[in-house]
């Protein structure tokens, strides 16, 4: 007959933290948010370390190469999203390991041979004002010139007016040449009274864009997460059908770690794509989803690195609806640290879990990183901010931005949520599609988000994870109590009366 459990799966809206000893020690700038990302021996450092607990998930509508760039230099890890042809993965894993801080790689380029019409076109889907005008109309092309808002005017320029027509070529441009340092392309900037300046290798093709206006933000990030040759740190997604095409290009490209994307990672799928980066690449690598002990057990002597906790949880993945199958995030989180706990304790490898789905309030990630998650995935987070892929548009008089669940029609991600067979389509829909409120630049949000985890923390007693793990003190509470926690017999001067 089939196993039950008696425990009720629980969420983290369900448990509240109650306040440890704060010491005089213990103040928000002395708070440590490092957090282990791939798995280390006892006395050992892990290989890569987060500056924060935090990575993107794996999806069309939150990570590509913009957020993978502002995350990382905010201290935390993108893993690009798969559903997309490897070539194309690859080169977004290029771009956040070419990145330096201050040169922009140029997203907005065209031809001599375009008209205003598609200016303004492209202007509209990037709200860039800067074009770069090369030979064939990439990022790296030879440059022929630039367009920006100084250059035309649409309201008196006929639409069909061709760019070589009203851009500044380039005899007229003052440029930078490739290997030129931050502060030299700064200075010509001020030099020359200049609001960008374009940077060429030898044969005057085009590499980066140098802002005035970016001149404060060039200034080094505390917590960047960079290897030893200040590249950016960057994740990649793989699935369990063709790992093989796929793994090869995203190492060669600079992929620092790779995690299996699939709703339920419990597999031998995915232990067969976790050992074959293991043995052919002795790369690094996550897996997942499970949600007991026994799932993340069989990852960790698959050879993964990491595992991912979460079945269902997402704020747009309707698997549970769908299929029955999922857990309680917390309930889930807590079954998985004791394990990995069990596991150290056995063998001496401490193996990090990934927190996956389930977070509403900013408050659920200190209690998941208290219940023993190392660090945390979202997609609903960062979905909201400028960087990420979504259109941001305007309804009923508000900013929202596009999101959708890797498991919807739109996305079309079928190898996430294959179970073995032959047949190269969706079934039906474990996501759906949808709008989360604009929220502005990523840093300025992530700000505020890790400044209420260090005063929870510091409200607990501890300066660190491990202190949170060891020292935290977790109750239920009651759904009355819930009430109580938020506003409530009052009339708020923001509601309508």
């Amino acid at each position: 007959m089939a196993q039950y459990t008696e425990e009720v799966s629980r969420t983290f809206s369900e448990y509240l933290l109650i306040p440890g000893l704060t010491t005089k020690a213990c103040t928000p700038d002395n708070v440590s948010l490092k957090t282990p990302l791939t798995g280390f021996g006892r006395g050992e450092k892990p290989a890569i370390e987060l500056n924060i607990p935090f990575v993107s998930a794996i999806m069309q509508a939150v990570s590509d190469h913009n957020l993978a760039i502002a995350l990382a230099r905010n201290g935390g890890m993108s893993f690009i999203f798969g559903s997309q042809p490897v070539d194309s993965q690859a080169e977004m894993i290029r771009r956040v390991k070419k990145f330096k801080a201050g040169f922009v790689v140029s997203d907005s380029n065209l031809t001599p041979a375009h008209t205003l019409a598609d200016v303004l076109k492209l202007k509209e889907i990037t709200g860039h004002s800067t074009l770069g005008i090369t030979e064939d109309g990439t990022p790296n092309g030879q440059l022929l010139g630039i367009v920006t808002s100084r250059d035309y005017r649409p309201s008196r320029d006929p639409l069909d007016r061709k760019i070589k027509d009203f851009m500044t070529p380039f005899d007229k441009l003052i440029t930078g040449q490739a290997g030129i340092s931050l502060n030299e392309a700064n200075d010509i900037i001020w030099d020359h009274k200049l609001n960008q300046l374009p940077i060429i290798d030898e044969k005057r093709r085009l590499q980066f864009f140098v802002f005035r206006k970016d001149y404060e933000s060039h200034k080094e990030y505390p917590n960047e997460l960079s290897d030893g040759n200040m590249k950016l740190l960057v994740g990649a997604g793989i699935n369990s059908r063709d790992y093989r095409e796929r793994v090869p290009e995203l190492m060669e490209a600079g992929a620092d770690v790779l995690c299996v994307d699939s709703s339920d990672g419990f597999s031998e799928w995915q232990r067969d794509t976790i050992q074959y980066v293991k043995q052919n690449f002795n790369g690094f690598i996550g897996g997942g989803n499970v949600v007991d002990r026994d799932g993340f057990l069989y990852l960790v002597e698959s050879g993964a690195d990491f595992v991912k906790v979460g079945i269902g949880g997402g704020s747009i993945c309707i698997t549970r609806e769908q299929k029955g199958i999922g857990r309680g995030q917390a309930t889930a989180i807590i079954d998985v640290a004791a394990a990995r706990d069990e596991y150290f304790n056995k063998t001496g490898r401490y193996i990090p879990i990934c927190s996956d789905g389930g977070i509403v309030q900013d408050y659920h990630l200190t209690l998941a990183l208290a219940m023993g998650a190392d660090f945390i995935m979202m997609g609903r987070y960062f979905a909201r901010f400028d960087e990420s892929p979504g259109r941001k548009i305007m309804i009923n008089n508000r900013y929202l931005k596009e999101y959708w669940g890797e498991g919807s029609n739109r996305a079309r991600n079928w190898q996430r949520y294959d179970m073995g067979g032959a047949s190269e389509s969706m079934k039906f829909e474990e996501g759906v599609d949808s709008y989360v409120p604009y929220a502005g630049k990523l840093k300025d949000n992530l700000d505020q988000t890790l400044g209420k985890i260090r005063s929870t923390m510091c409200s607990c007693g501890a300066r660190n994870f491990s202190e949170l793990k060891n020292n935290a003190k977790i109750t239920l509470v009651s759904a009355t109590s819930i009430v109580e926690g938020g506003t409530h017999d009052v009339i708020r001067k923001d509601s309508d009366m």
